[in-house]
């Protein structure tokens, strides 16, 4: 039988577990509604806010402690009486306590109204000028709250333990969007607030499924629409509209009904995309009825939409079910991989399931030697952010692919697909609209499997939930991906003993003239391992690649970004100013991170010129982890 002794001596006295990550008093109340209005004004780049929240006294709390960050408080009222506020000195990186004491104390259930402002320094916004759209014609704004930001955009339980039903109402010069479906005439949601600038328009959102504070999103710009499924539309920039249609119109409805064969039915009412400006730092971000997306997706080959099918699949992990803390982040984004994957074994087939996962283990490889000194913190599946640590910093590969294989290693020891299957339905429906840690996800597959209890006692989960490093790599079906380990390895051997010209006569652009770009990407990984290894000069046969295949200017970042880490491995100088000035038209943070710790180590002076000349167009958070990547 396997130790689980560091399991059940960390296990709380009752799950889920309290978050470390927010200074709130949430444990005390449960929130029914919340109503958030907003009037955005331009000119100032502030948003000027008023929240109301319908709440229910659970403990014994006598006073309200809400998170903020760099939040203007003008005022506080509890039932309808004026209320004191105050707010605490800063904690970093956790914001300022704002305490809101009652006038006539706490009853069991209490309408709480603050009204406020957003600063310059508000990290969950990043505001742009239109120049720095794709059209040009109208600023644009657009909110990134995972994972405790929110606090700067109004003052909540910044928690995702904390889940409510939203109303919103958005005051804007421009077309807006929040996350929810638009509201219908019987709707009941804020009325707008006084004082919006001339010319503002309203828009309404309602959500009815209850939501932590991180998805609560919204944006703001010149956007318009179109039709990419019967429940599904795509925004964006006019001028980007017809390429994102066509990105996405030929996958949502399929990606969507292959999604509810593995779970049950979505219950979200619509699945839009809103393709966002290049700033933005994520591929995606699971905003409830309006996944924000990178343009990196719109690729023209519609390869990138497995990342659909990922947000997609947040619909049940995350947003439906939801880690209890960012300690056990590994709940949201382990099982949304892991759903994502069935979804592309669904559509494509078991082995595009298997190859899809073998690039995930390369990415979690890769993961494990870029996090350094954080290796032994951030390298395990349940983390420890005690001590007013920044969740940002252990945001990593890690909790999405060492979560999947731990996903993936419970499929097989169960019985496979077959036998695991009952169990995803039986999960996401006891843990619907709440969340929850790692220990209540034990409990559940041991009360779901219970004629299987010795199989599970032979999990490890002290090692699983608690060790450092790599998991045990499981046996994947490498049908898809052997073609590219062969032509690697192929041109591993001829890399240091062959001539430009004996290169060109060996390889030709029909080697690879069937690829999807996700071998393309397996291909050059390899490649790049493999000249990792080698003694001799490598610059030469990188450049004979790319000369053969054109990597380097495909226009799908996937396989660019793969193609820079090579280039740059084998010291070809020609690579470093086209790779700085990629770095200039990419807000990902996925590319943007990996590409500056590559340029640093080359060219120091010209990734620090580089940084500064484009600071201002990344966003906060991308910009903050640059700044630590390189050392600042």
């Amino acid at each position: 039988m396997a130790s689980s002794t560091l399991v059940e001596s960390s296990r709380p006295q009752a799950s889920p577990a309290l978050d470390p990550s927010t200074l709130s008093n949430y444990s005390n109340f449960s929130i029914a509604q919340t109503d958030l209005s907003y009037n955005i004004n331009w000119a100032s780049k502030t948003l000027h806010g008023l929240v109301r929240y319908s709440v229910d006294k659970t403990g014994s709390a006598d006073k309200f402690v809400l998170d903020s960050s760099f939040l203007d408080i003008h005022s506080a009222r509890v039932n309808g009486e004026d209320a004191k506020f105050e707010l605490s000195d800063r904690i970093e990186p956790l914001g300022a306590a704002l305490t809101v004491t009652p006038a006539s104390g706490l009853s069991t259930k209490n309408t709480l109204e603050i009204e406020f402002s957003t600063t310059d320094k508000c990290t969950a916004i990043q505001w742009l000028n239109k120049e720095q759209t794709a059209g040009q014609k109208a600023p644009y704004l657009f909110s990134q709250c995972q994972a405790i930001h929110a606090r700067s955009l109004f003052p909540c339980f910044d928690t995702p333990s904390v889940k409510s039903k939203y109303n919103f109402t958005l005051q804007s010069l421009y077309p807006a969007l929040s996350s929810g479906n638009v509201a219908s005439e019987s709707d009941r949601t804020p009325e707008p607030l006084p004082n919006a600038p001339e010319g503002s328009q309203v828009f309404r959102f309602v959500q009815h499924m209850p939501i932590p504070s991180y998805l609560v999103c919204i944006a703001s710009g010149d956007l318009d629409s179109a039709n990419i499924g019967p429940r599904s539309q795509v925004y964006t920039e006019p001028s980007k509209l017809d390429a994102c249609k066509w990105e996405f119109e030929a996958d949502t409805e399929n990606i969507i009904q292959a999604a509810e064969k593995v779970v049950f039915p979505y219950e979200w009412k619509t699945y839009n995309v809103l393709v966002l400006p290049p700033s933005f730092p994520y591929g995606g971000m699971e905003n409830p009825n309006i996944t924000f997306a990178t343009p990196t997706l719109i690729s023209g080959d519609r390869e990138n939409v497995h990342v659909i099918a990922h947000e997609l699949a947040h619909s049940w992990s995350g947003n439906l079910v939801t880690n209890c803390s960012w300690e056990h982040f590994w709940l949201n984004e382990g099982w949304t991989v892991y759903l994502e994957r069935r979804i592309l074994g669904a559509l494509h087939g078991e082995e595009h399931r298997h190859f899809h996962a073998i690039i995930g283990w390369k990415d979690l490889e890769n993961a494990m030697v870029s996090l350094g000194d954080n290796f032994e913190k951030y390298s395990k599946l349940v983390v420890n952010l005690q001590g007013h640590q920044d969740p940002d910093d252990a945001f990593s590969t890690v909790p999405y692919e060492k979560g999947f294989n731990f996903l993936f290693y419970l499929e097989n020891l169960v019985g496979g697909k077959a036998e695991f299957d009952p169990f995803i339905p039986y999960y996401f429906g006891k843990f619907k609209g709440k969340s929850l840690d790692s220990y209540q996800f034990k409990d559940t597959l041991y009360e779901f499997f219970s004629n299987k209890k010795a199989l599970l006692d032979s999990i490890d989960w002290d090692s699983w939930y608690f060790n450092s490093g790599l998991p045990p790599k499981p046996k994947f079906d490498t049908t898809i991906a052997d073609e590219c380990y062969d032509l690697a390895n192929r041109w591993v051997a001829s890399a240091t003993i062959k001539s430009q010209e004996e290169l060109h006569k060996e390889f030709s652009a029909k080697d690879i003239a069937s690829w999807t770009s996700t071998q393309s990407v397996v291909f050059l990984d390899s490649v790049a391992d493999g000249f990792e290894k080698l003694s001799g000069s490598t610059s030469v046969a990188a450049s004979a690649l790319n000369e053969i295949y054109s990597f380097g200017s495909s226009h799908n970042p996937e396989v660019i970004s793969r193609w820079y880490r090579l280039a740059i491995g084998a010291q070809l100088e020609s690579q470093y100013a086209l790779l700085a000035k990629w770095l200039g038209t990419v807000g990902r943070m996925k590319f943007v991170r990996p590409g500056f710790k590559l340029l640093n180590k080359v060219d120091r002076p010209l990734a620090l010129k580089v940084f500064e000349q484009n600071r201002s167009f990344y966003h906060p958070i991308c910009r903050a982890m640059v700044v630590k990547d390189l050392g600042l």
